[in-house]
């Protein structure tokens, strides 16, 4: 019996939808890790997106698949997540890779990470042709890339690993004609602009509460591509939460032809 119950929170961590769907609902569905499900991010884009002027508002709907430290190659054979892509009806897919596995060598990024994102991609269109896939780009680490990486010192220091990331998340996006959200590059106009504001908890990699709410504010940018004010601060400060929406948008809407969004 207490073996069953583990086996229970595990699925339910692993594979959940949340929040009253209804017929107007906006379906997404997350393909991640920790980076995606630690203070409950899309909770918090849920909020977000409800707290908006009524004209504006999205009820969003979601399931999530975000075991720890999972790869995309790990989620492409996952059946559980192969048959919820297959089931239709996604409005939006946001993507993302493991911490460190695309800011690699380009060749290891090739080989590990840009086949099975390809390969995601083209198994969602498949099914939800009318769906946007976005590609959700992380951060660098604080320090630079905490793993092992002998032999590509070019991700040593956070600025480093960053711009390695930015590439790879945006070449994922050209090559699959999908969206990029691009939290990583909102992450660092933060750290450079507000050093004093915390975004990585103790570990020096995961999100604070306030590293969630920005990247949470970033997919929303993706997803509406507009300015926007959402009531919904997380018990954040209000002012940081006003700055964090200001440059989430910023990024967003400043750069959608990089972000490949308007072509």
């Amino acid at each position: 019996m207490k073996n069953f119950c583990l086996l229970l929170c595990l699925f339910l961590c692993i594979n959940i939808a949340s929040g009253a769907e209804k017929s107007d609902s906006t379906r997404v569905l997350f393909i991640g890790n920790s980076y995606t499900y630690y203070n409950d991010m899309p909770v918090t884009l849920q909020k977000l997106a409800s707290s908006l002027p009524t004209a504006e508002r999205l009820n969003i709907a979601f399931r999530k698949f975000t075991p720890g430290g999972c790869t995309l190659r790990k989620h492409a054979a996952n059946k559980e997540l192969l048959d919820a892509i297959a089931e239709g009806g996604w409005d939006y897919v946001v993507i993302q890779e493991q911490s460190s596995a695309p800011a690699r060598h380009s060749s290891s990024v090739a080989a590990g990470t840009y086949p099975y994102a390809h390969l995601l991609d083209s198994l969602v269109m498949a099914a939800n042709p009318a769906a946007h896939v976005i590609f959700y780009m992380t951060w660098g680490h604080k320090d630079g890339c905490q793993p092992e990486h002998d032999g590509y010192p070019l991700i040593d220091d956070y600025e480093g690993m960053q711009a390695r990331l930015a590439t790879s998340y945006l070449e994922m996006a050209y090559d699959n004609g999908a969206w990029c959200a691009p939290v990583g590059l909102a992450w660092r106009r933060v750290r450079q602009e507000r050093p004093f504001v915390s975004l990585y908890t103790p570990d020096r990699s995961h999100p604070s509460r306030t590293g969630s709410y920005l990247a949470a504010n970033v997919i929303l940018s993706t997803i509406l591509q507009k300015p926007y004010q959402s009531s919904y601060s997380d018990g954040l400060d209000p002012e940081l939460c006003e700055y964090i929406q200001t440059v989430a948008q910023q990024t967003v809407l400043a750069n959608l032809r990089v972000l490949n969004i308007a072509r």
